[in-house]
């Protein structure tokens, strides 16, 4: 059952006169409030920051300055609010504050301009084009992901920027993602910049080059098309904060605390899109972009408790935070501790796409409120790319730090899906897995140093203990994973000797191991694929090498397969009498 401060209980018992609008639950009141709109955004103050753990499920609760909240709600949410009895007032909203001259695409409001300038907010097809024009241009390095599509039919559109884009590597991937949140639409323009900048400062910037040769980057700069182009899709002027239904999408995610349907509705169109995307794809880290405030807002949003890698948090939020200081105004991102929060400090939330990436996804994925103005005017999109693109790079950086490798077969050398988790520090499902593809991980963390353990269904864990972990350095660690029908100790592999080679029949096998087990087993295989000769073979204890007979062969080209106890060795045998 939510909890409810006893000041916040005293006023829906007894209630009391609001000085702005005088509170009631008429009908008629809802009706004139929400005439011509979907949602509302408002402020009220309340007495008890534990009055919010009430009211996040009702509504959506958008900032918190001391007592003073700033919400929106629609028209179920807000009389669900009427009902606390708190004094509120409401607000303009944010995608009609700034002029649409001031907002329009360019003269006329149809021309294109330049995508290199990205001073402008483009239309809804400027913006597809964009997009497509992109990965048309640069197809070696970058791809167009369909992640789904709104309830009113707009693209949801990511682009995959990496230098074999069309391979699945063995390298971290990482997804930027903006305006959620339609009508803050700041980072909007700042990820269609940034896509922009990584792809034509390919080659030729080493920074931007090593970025893209080294990690897979997706950014999808608009999640809620049909929020930001509510008006209309020749402008972003109108633009409201929920989906076509009414919905905060930032609600509508299961929740580590508060279930499958925090928010009280089905999961929208644009969220099962986005969460059968995170399931295809194995995000290491992540960012969503948001406005309103200035500040890296770091797990949890959903409870008090600190996230397993909270020192880490503090740390790269304090690198972004410092970063932009140094490129920007005076004054600029320093909202709450100069820049940086946890998320629950702040204020709660539930349903966050933040806490759902970390949790059921164990990616890294941080809120970034990057414009104490939601819906910029046109005039500073370029001084706040400014103010923040060192960060964004930075920030991708940040995925390489740590430790990363690969986990693999002894046996085969094929790539295992492991759990990777470090004993003592993991929890609230902190660890990572390696990718079935590729068996690659990676493991971002805080400086120490760590005992990390290896597990995966059909193999013994193996824990790797003192793993020391440097700031800004990258520690490889490669592991293999023995199958739970093999029971030997890993080892280093080379190939296995054989000679003489050609041979008449008698021949040595030289290994790069002791076998466990004194008995041993080989095939020799024709070139037509069938097995001509299969023997267990002896070998003496604490010997590497075996002496084999293979009689009755006629010349010609063979091949060996042994099998050591724990591993199989493939090679060449050419019979020759």
């Amino acid at each position: 059952m939510a909890k409810i401060s006893i000041r916040l209980l005293l006023l829906i018992m007894i209630g009391f006169s609001g000085t702005v609008i005088s509170q009631t639950r008429d009908a008629k009141l809802l009706d004139s409030i929400f005439a011509g709109r979907s949602e509302v955004y408002f402020t009220f103050n309340i007495s008890d920051k534990e009055d919010i753990h009430a009211l996040t499920r009702k509504i959506s609760i958008d900032r918190v300055d001391g007592n003073e909240v700033y919400a929106y709600a629609n028209k179920n949410g807000f009389n669900a609010f009427l009902r606390y009895h708190l004094q509120f007032q409401i607000l303009t909203p944010p995608g009609l504050l700034i002029k649409e001259s001031e907002l329009n695409p360019g003269p006329g409001g149809d021309n294109p301009k330049d995508q290199t300038i990205w001073n402008f907010y483009p239309t809804y097809q400027q913006y597809v084009d964009f997009m497509t024009g992109f990965a048309a241009t640069y197809p070696n390095i970058c791809k167009l992901d369909t992640v789904g599509y709104t309830g009113e039919n707009r693209l949801i559109l990511a682009l995959k920027i990496s230098k074999n884009v069309n391979l699945e590597e063995a390298e971290p991937q990482f997804l930027y993602t903006s305006s959620i949140h339609g009508d803050e639409t700041t980072g909007y323009i700042l990820m269609l910049h940034l896509i922009d900048y990584l792809l034509s400062n390919y080659g030729s910037d080493p920074e931007v080059t090593e970025l893209v040769n080294t990690t897979e980057i997706c950014i999808n700069p608009l999640a809620n098309p049909d929020g930001t182009y509510h008006g209309g899709n020749n402008s972003v002027y109108g633009a409201t904060r929920y989906n076509a239904n009414g919905v905060d999408l930032n609600r509508n995610y299961p929740d580590p605390r508060a279930g499958q349907h925090p928010d009280g509705y089905p999961w929208q169109v644009e969220t099962i899109a986005w969460m059968a995307y995170a399931d295809d794809n194995h995000f290491s880290m992540s960012a969503n972009f948001h406005g309103g405030a200035e500040v890296f807002n770091y797990p949890w949003d959903t409870w008090s408790k600190l996230n397993a890698d909270d020192q880490w948090w503090q740390f790269v939020g304090r690198e972004w935070a410092d970063t932009v200081h140094s490129h920007s105004i005076a004054g600029y991102f320093t909202d709450l501790q100069n820049g940086i929060t946890n998320g629950y400090a702040w204020y709660e939330i539930t349903g966050g796409r933040q806490d759902y990436m970390n949790y059921f996804h164990n990616c890294r994925e941080v809120t970034l409120e990057i414009s104490n103005i939601k819906t910029l005017p046109t005039s500073q999109l370029l001084t706040f790319w400014n103010y923040n693109y060192h960060s964004f790079l930075n920030y991708i950086k940040e995925s390489h730090y740590g430790f990363s490798g690969t986990v693999t077969d002894t046996v085969t050398d094929a790539p295992i899906a492991a759990k990777v988790f470090i004993n003592g520090h993991d929890k609230d499902f902190s660890e990572v897995y390696s990718r079935s593809v590729t068996g690659f991980y990676a493991r971002p963390i805080y400086d120490g140093t760590y005992n990390v353990t290896f597990s995966a269904p059909g193999y013994y864990t193996k824990t790797i203990k003192n793993v020391s972990i440097s700031r800004y350095s990258t520690t490889n660690l490669d592991v293999q994973l023995r199958p739970l029908t093999y029971d030997a100790q890993d080892k280093s592999i080379a190939s296995v000797l054989v000679y003489p080679n050609p041979s008449d029949g008698h021949f040595r096998l030289v290994l790069p191991e002791n076998p466990v087990n004194p008995s041993c087993s080989i095939q020799v295989i024709n070139v037509m694929g069938s097995v001509v000769f299969s023997s267990e073979v002896k070998r003496l204890p604490g010997s590497s090498v075996i002496d084999i007979t293979v009689p009755n062969l006629s010349n010609g080209l063979y091949y060996l397969k042994f099998n050591s106890g724990y591993r199989i060795y493939l090679d060449k045998l050419i019979i020759k009498k």
